[in-house]
């Protein structure tokens, strides 16, 4: 699962439960759960999930998105592809490992968590 941006209220994980605008506010100030309204959308009305399913789904994925924090900052101090490549052809041609061990560095700096 590819997770771009963190989600921080309810209001993220309901824009992302279908493609088109279902749902609204009673009070576009106040975006809680008890001024959620629910639209019919060409002649469909999607049942209105409970506040303890958003909740949990709020849960979920920023659970999911924290779990590859690692993933974004190895992604920050990888040498770029071009480097890498440079590095594989000396590596060959010198019998060197300077590839290898430049991605282990970034490895060992941020470790896949578990």
């Amino acid at each position: 699962m590819i997770l771009f941006d963190r989600y921080e209220t309810i209001e993220d994980v309901l824009v992302h439960m279908h493609l088109h605008q279902w749902f609204g506010w009673t009070d576009a100030g106040n975006k809680i759960y008890k001024n959620l309204e629910i639209y019919e959308v060409l002649g469909v009305t999607h049942p209105k999930p409970s506040e303890q399913e958003l909740v949990d789904a709020l849960a979920a994925q920023q659970a999911a998105y924290d779990a590859l924090e690692y993933t974004r900052q190895r992604k920050n101090v990888y040498p770029s592809v071009q480097d890498q490549l440079d590095m594989q052809y000396h590596d060959a041609v010198d019998s060197t490992t300077t590839w290898e061990d430049a991605i282990a560095a970034v490895k060992s700096k941020y470790p896949k968590p578990g």
